[in-house]
């Protein structure tokens, strides 16, 4: 009688978790969106609002933070992006920052100056004025959501968490953005 019921808990199993599986979501392509060609429709300004990981510690850089605003326009050479954000402190700090990434050929892939081991690949989000990062390097793998809006709807949030989550990111960080966004500066 055991072995039946255990049986039958393995295929109720079974069935429940073919049932529920990850919520899709998918890579940008070079296509673009509203027939502009990658990265045209993703220039300008973005929000970082929150990120996941496996663990804490792929995390812990964001900890100090308040708020990022960032700016992407594209580089001085072909194939490349300029970065620039500033990030808000939780004491109040304003901090800049700026990276320029390189195209990878017909691909949304980024490769960061400076850091070959750090890969970063955009995904569509279902959140308007969204889209995720996935950023991988020697020893971490974290998603980042980023909104046009400093303010998305929660429901985004919750989106984001439950997709992460789906894919075995057991920590998750939302940017408090309690303060003003700091001013982006050009150099």
């Amino acid at each position: 009688m055991f072995y039946q019921i255990w049986a039958t808990l393995l295929y109720l199993y079974g069935i429940l978790n073919s049932i529920y599986q990850c919520p899709e979501f998918s890579q940008l392509t070079t296509q673009g969106v509203d027939g502009k060609e990658f990265p045209e429709p993703h220039l300008g300004r973005w929000y970082f609002i929150a990120g996941a990981a496996p663990t804490k510690e792929e995390l812990a850089t964001f900890d100090p933070v308040d708020n990022i605003v960032f700016n992407m326009a594209t580089g001085s050479a072909p194939n490349q992006l300029q970065l620039r954000a500033t990030i808000r402190t939780k004491n109040g700090l304003c901090v800049p920052r700026k990276w320029i990434y390189h195209l990878t050929e017909e691909s949304t892939d980024l490769r960061t100056e400076g850091r070959p081991d750090m890969k970063t690949k955009l995904f569509s989000s279902s959140c308007p004025g969204g889209i995720m990062l996935k950023e991988s390097g020697q020893g971490y793998q974290r998603f980042l959501l980023y909104n046009r809006s400093p303010h998305p709807p929660e429901k985004c949030v919750e989106e984001f968490q439950s997709l992460t989550s789906c894919l075995d990111s057991k920590a998750f960080l939302l940017t408090p953005r309690n303060q003003e966004a700091c001013e982006l500066y050009s150099n």
